[in-house]
């Protein structure tokens, strides 16, 4: 059935289509008998995750990107997932780059996306946060900053997300890696990464004090980052204090991919995802967690496409994973196989395990 569904769908233009099957999916479960059985066939046997001080209902979350404006979020609980991810939100709305800007390769399980940040600010997503109900999915907010912002004022755009979306939702990730929005992935550079992390924590500091709770912050780097960038990474995390990293984004490369160069070309830039990502991100998370104190919270995601990615992810350190194009080429019958999967006790686990310390 998803399968006839995925064709059809894939007809369609790609954002049109994401529109498309999420009128559909809110439509289905909103037929009280119909949508009652679609959440109990997608509802994962599992246990909650303790990390970072949350409870995580399961290990399997929604990567940014997917919902950028939290209007999803009752859908996407439905789907099974233990959490969502939403942004990237920046304090102004912004359109993102022109249209066409995703674009499928299918023949490779591949997205290739340039969408720029295109979401409605943070007031717009401020007000849906707040009329969220209290339901056991786990929402982390995605923040970056305007197009239109000079990196040298970068920080004024994360501090302002970050005051204003901190108490609405459960974690904040600092998002410095995406490669669609013009001289971003500068920040990743050590000295303004430095900058922009201590002063969010700091300022974190000065609201626990004020009587605000404790909410974990995460930073999110790419994958085409260098050994020494790496180290940087590694070192600023301990340094600063942040919770956590989110390991990682789309990537620049286009190495392994089955469609023609002439196609590619046409399509121009962007990020890539999916399956030719999986390598890759694979690598960067393993790289890091030889880095890192045992037991320091990563997010596994970029490439997992299957069961076999999750586990190999959980074996090199990741706590919790996310899917993205994995999910889109999978559907939900593949949260729930990871989500299940991951529960199991580990001579059960078909490939889990832990990290070794």
């Amino acid at each position: 059935m998803f399968g006839l569904l995925l064709r059809i769908l894939f007809l369609f233009p790609p954002e049109r289509a994401h529109a498309l099957a999420m009128s559909m999916l809110r439509l289905a479960l909103s037929v009280p008998v119909l949508g009652s059985v679609l959440k109990k066939a997608w509802k994962p046997d599992s246990k909650p995750i303790h990390c970072m001080g949350l409870e995580f209902p399961n290990a399997v979350g929604l990567a940014a990107g997917f919902d950028k404006d939290a209007k999803h979020l009752d859908v996407f609980e439905a789907l099974g997932f233990g959490f969502v991810e939403v942004g990237t939100v920046t304090p102004k709305p912004q359109s993102g780059n022109p249209k066409p800007r995703l674009f499928r390769l299918v023949k490779d399980r591949a997205l290739i996306n340039r969408m720029g940040f295109n979401n409605e600010g943070m007031e717009a997503m401020a007000a849906r946060l707040k009329q969220r109900k209290p339901e056991k999915l786990i929402v982390g907010v995605n923040i970056g900053k305007n197009k239109d912002t000079p990196n040298e004022q970068a920080l004024d755009d994360y501090l302002n997300c970050f005051h204003r979306l901190y108490a609405l939702s459960d974690y904040i990730v600092v998002n410095v890696s995406s490669p669609n929005t013009p001289g971003l992935r500068a920040l990743q550079d050590k000295e303004p990464l430095s900058k922009i992390m201590q002063a969010l924590m700091e300022s974190r500091a000065k609201m626990m004090e004020e009587g605000a709770g404790r909410k974990p912050l995460l930073l999110k780097i790419a994958p085409d980052l260098n050994e020494s960038q790496l180290d940087d990474v590694a070192a600023l995390s301990l340094e600063t204090g942040i919770d956590g990293l989110v390991v990682s984004n789309t990537t620049l490369s286009r190495e392994g991919l089955s469609v023609d160069e002439k196609t590619i070309h046409a399509i121009g830039n962007g990020g890539l995802s999916g399956a030719p990502l999986t390598d890759k991100a694979q690598s960067i998370l393993e790289y890091l967690s030889q880095r890192l104190p045992s037991g320091f919270p990563i997010i596994g995601v970029g490439g997992i496409m299957n069961v076999e990615d999750a586990a190999k992810r959980k074996q090199a350190g990741a706590v919790l994973i996310q899917l993205y194009t994995g999910f889109i080429y999978g559907g939900p019958a593949l949260v729930k196989r990871i989500a299940t999967q991951w529960a199991l006790p580990r001579n059960n686990q078909s490939g889990y395990g832990n990290r070794k310390p």
